[in-house]
């Protein structure tokens, strides 16, 4: 009897926490500026690729405007984060010598694929 009455008194508390956790997914990506070289050559010149943005910050809002996440891209500009299933946006942060900032990117996770965020470096 004892035994039974445990078993629901557990039951009660996780149901009261919500039962299970949710399930995250990664969402990862790139953070890169350029151009890199006044002039753009046919075939692309491997020494004017863009160049990977480390230390960018972007911050992650749920579809109701709320943030979720902020988070720093690495020293190769690449950045991970976890989120629940949903639509979010990742809205980059302005950096200090690039030309204005990228637009918003709004995803919905799970997210199919690396998110890429470019900046502009005004080479002209």
């Amino acid at each position: 009897m004892r035994f039974l009455a445990a078993v629901v008194v557990v039951g009660i508390v996780i149901a009261a926490c919500g039962g299970r956790a949710v399930d995250r997914f990664p969402v990862e990506g790139f953070v890169h500026a350029g151009p890199t070289c006044p002039i753009e050559s046919d075939p692309p010149d491997p020494a004017c690729a863009d160049r990977p943005v480390p230390d960018a910050v972007l911050v992650v809002v749920d579809a109701a405007g709320g943030e979720v996440a902020s988070l720093r891209t690495d020293p190769d500009g690449r950045f991970r984060v976890e989120l629940p299933a949903g639509t979010f946006t990742i809205v980059p942060q302005p950096v200090e010598g690039l030309l204005g900032t990228p637009g918003d990117v709004s995803i919905t996770v799970p997210v199919d694929g690396r998110i890429d965020i470019a900046y502009d470096t005004g080479i002209r």
